[in-house]
Formats: structure tokens, C-alpha cells, sequence
């Protein structure tokens, strides 16, 4: 009886860490699409600048400020979709387990120096006296 209740909550937060990873990536891809809307637009604005509006006629500086922001959205999608799977949820858990590791080792060293250096038998013995 009460075993099955303690699967059914681990079932329960494993299925909320599965939704709040799913909400995670809806909202990344969300911004990326963003992203490529505003980047649309604004390439089209700028093309606009300078060749209907005639700002910076002489010199075809839109073309730097395309190529600059397709960068900056290649950059976007690669964090998105290449990142994501090298440094996603399993990455974290691992680098978080190995962490808590080794502060585990480091702590049982500082046990052990302090047990050689101040041993309780020393300590009860001067409590007896």
C-alpha cells in the first residue's frame, strides 16, 4: 500500500521534469522562430534604408549588417539545437553528480585529518580527568 504510493509520486516527478524540460525547449524554439521573424524584417528594413530611402547611397553597408545579424541567428540556432543536445538535461545531472562527488571526497578528507590530528580518545580522556 504504501509502496505504491511512493512509485506513483516518483512516477509524478519524473513526469513533471519531463513537461518542465518540454516547456523549456517550446519556449528556446519559440524565441528562435522570433528570432527569424524579427531578422525578416529588419533585412528588409535595412535594405530598404539604403536603397528606396537613399541613407549611405554610395556604399552597400546593409549587406554588413545582414551578414552580422545572420551570424548572430546561426549562433542562436546552433545554442538552440547543437547545444542543447551536448549540454542538455543529462549533462547537467552528470556534471552536477560529479560535482557533489567530489565535495563527498572532500569532506571525508577533512573527517579524517581532524580524526588523526584530534582523536576522541584524547578528547574523552581529557573530559574524564
Amino acid at each position: 500500500m504504501f509502496v505504491k504510493k511512493q512509485q506513483e509520486k516518483s512516477v509524478d516527478i519524473e513526469q513533471h521534469e519531463l513537461l518542465e524540460n518540454a516547456q523549456r525547449r517550446i519556449k528556446q524554439k519559440k524565441r528562435l522562430f522570433s528570432h527569424f521573424v524579427i531578422f525578416l524584417i529588419g533585412s528588409v528594413f535595412l535594405v530598404l534604408i539604403n536603397k528606396i530611402l537613399k541613407y549611405g547611397e554610395a556604399y552597400d553597408w546593409f549587406i554588413w549588417g545582414i551578414l552580422l545579424w545572420s551570424f548572430l541567428f546561426l549562433f542562436h540556432a546552433f545554442n538552440v539545437f547543437v547545444t542543447h543536445k551536448f549540454m542538455g538535461k543529462d549533462w547537467e545531472r552528470a556534471q552536477r553528480e560529479k560535482l557533489v562527488a567530489q565535495q563527498k571526497q572532500r569532506i571525508s578528507e577533512i573527517q579524517k585529518e581532524i580524526e588523526t590530528e584530534f582523536p576522541l580518545s584524547k578528547i574523552n580522556k581529557k573530559k574524564d580527568q
